[in-house]
């Protein structure tokens, strides 16, 4: 990667990428506060959290995959990222307001809606608005960027809690970050390939995708069933004695290292290659999971094992997505993404359930060698089942 690569990305990409950055900050400022939330609160547990989160990512992987068809069929983006910040931005202050397990549901439920309809139509624009010689930075650029937004709410978060507010109160003000994030949706433009005037004939089915892309899907489906929600990792934290004040900052780390490292990596894709990419990150899962699950104590060492978390994302959260990019054709650019996105997030339902399940009956360390077999086996099959570069 060099800085001509990077000037040579068009407004959009910074564009999106700065609106992922604010979404982001009010996400994040949330995200670690929600499993605290929910067992200090409202008195629920890993498998309430499993349910929830599963259930709400369902929901959004199947409007994945509707908003990359309509894409596909319409030619636009920009009404459908639009909706999608506004219902995410008003719907989360509104957890300060529920009073069991089920309120906060609904809540999440209605985030992840916004999130389908969204993430689709943004993954077509970043790829039409790169072309194919800088997709893997494009991508790189608006990961890197949304993980800014995941330190910066998390700092938030921390220093709220220091301060001794309420984590009721702190939800509130989620709503400032969401507030600029649809102002500046507002300001995108589609790129010109958009504006084409064939269009594809509305099929959500995969007849039009290559055998690769097909196979693909297969090898992100294994390792995303043990991909759960990582809220357990959170949680994992809070049980290993990790203050409460602490873990919002050590989910910091994960971000920082990711904000830092994505855009060089997915850069390096652009020209050696995605699968080296993926397949290491998959193999630095594993061995994260792996010590979380047999780990007894150590703040230090909690701290450089998250902090290799985020070295996991930043080799494969904007790899995986500009794979997608080159293994589709232009014309069913959407649809791929939205086949994509509806496997890697449906198979968080079924992830979170098995992972809360085992994590509650069988314990810690049965949970995460789980997730660390599904990412050493869908890495083998990345290794000699892919033929991509």
């Amino acid at each position: 990667m060099n800085l001509s690569s990077l000037s040579a990305l068009p407004r959009s990409v910074w564009l999106v990428g700065l609106i992922s950055l604010f979404n982001d900050s009010a996400s994040e400022m949330l995200y670690p506060l929600l499993p605290l939330y929910l067992s200090s609160v409202l008195m629920a547990g890993p498998k309430t959290l499993g349910i929830i989160e599963g259930a709400a990512e369902a929901v959004a992987s199947l409007l994945k995959l509707v908003s990359g068809v309509i894409v596909d069929r319409t030619r636009t983006t920009k009404p459908w990222i639009v909706i999608g910040y506004f219902l995410a931005g008003a719907s989360r202050p509104l957890v300060a307001f529920v009073t069991s397990w089920t309120g906060v549901l609904f809540i999440r439920i209605t985030d992840r809606i916004g999130k389908g309809l969204r993430t689709s139509p943004r993954d077509v624009l970043l790829a039409n608005a790169a072309g194919t010689e800088h997709r893997g930075i494009a991508f790189g650029v608006h990961r890197a960027m949304d993980n800014a937004g995941a330190v910066i709410g998390p700092l938030l978060a921390a220093l709220l809690l220091s301060l001794q507010i309420p984590l009721r109160d702190i939800f509130f003000w989620a709503i400032v970050p969401a507030l600029i994030t649809l102002v500046l949706s507002l300001a995108i433009r589609e790129p010109e390939v958009l504006s084409l005037p064939t269009k594809v004939p509305f099929d959500w089915k995969m007849r039009s995708l290559s055998p690769q892309f097909k196979r693909y899907l297969l090898v992100i489906g294994l390792f995303s069933l043990g991909n759960s929600s990582n809220m357990f990792l959170l949680l994992r934290a809070q049980e290993l004695g990790v203050p409460q004040t602490q873990i919002p900052l050590m989910w910091a780390a994960v971000s920082a290292v990711a904000a830092l490292l994505l855009t060089p990596l997915s850069g390096l894709s652009d020209r050696w290659g995605r699968k080296r990419f993926i397949v290491t990150g998959w193999v630095l899962y594993a061995i994260v999971y792996l010590i979380l699950g047999s780990i007894e104590t150590g703040l230090a060492e909690l701290y450089l094992v998250f902090a290799t978390y985020g070295l996991f994302i930043a080799m494969t959260e904007g790899v995986e997505k500009a794979m997608v990019a080159d293994l589709a054709a232009q014309s069913h650019v959407g649809t791929a993404f939205g086949w994509f996105n509806l496997v890697s997030g449906l198979m968080l339902f079924p992830a979170s359930l098995i992972f809360g399940e085992l994590y509650e009956h069988l314990g810690a360390a049965v949970a995460f060698n789980f997730s660390a077999a599904c990412s050493l086996v869908a890495a083998a099959l990345m290794v000699y089942w892919i033929r991509c570069k």
